[in-house]
């Protein structure tokens, strides 16, 4: 498996992989919608994405939105979005896409990560807090501190 930068020559695979994860938070599905809202990310480099790729399939992938802490006076990244394929699941992809973000985080001089997922969603919470999020008990609110 490989784990990289999403560029516009991604747009299918992330698109169908970014349609399936709005599924999942039961959203209709709507390939176009995803196609038009990734490829306008990426234009206008409004977020940074990270897939995994198995071969020539699109596995996962992660999206992080800039943001900016004012007290600090640093950037942090605010992890949007993360969806494994479920025919990838239990394999490592989800932690890959974690060490990314956070390699890349890093790299920009970033304060933090910050997520938040579905109540319910135990085991993304599992899956967070075993790479150092640690949750906010009133909104289920997670952040990775760098610094």
């Amino acid at each position: 498996m490989e784990i990289f930068q999403a560029t516009i020559e991604d747009l299918e695979g992330v698109s169908n992989q970014f349609n399936f994860y709005r599924m999942f938070y039961q959203q209709a599905s709507d390939i176009e919608g995803a196609k038009t809202y990734i490829k306008s990310r990426i234009e206008n480099k409004e977020s940074v994405i990270f897939v995994v790729k198995d071969e020539h399939k699109y596995v996962g992938f992660t999206q992080l939105y800039p943001t900016f802490s004012s007290v600090s006076m640093k950037r942090t990244w605010l992890l949007n979005d993360l969806y494994v394929d479920a025919t990838a699941r239990k394999q490592g992809v989800g932690e890959m896409l974690l060490q990314k973000a956070k390699d890349y985080a890093v790299e920009t001089e970033a304060k933090s990560i910050s997520l938040s997922t579905a109540v319910d969603n135990h085991a993304a919470q599992r899956l967070y807090e075993k790479n150092g999020y640690v949750k906010d008990s009133e909104f289920y609110q997670y952040e990775l501190s760098l610094i």
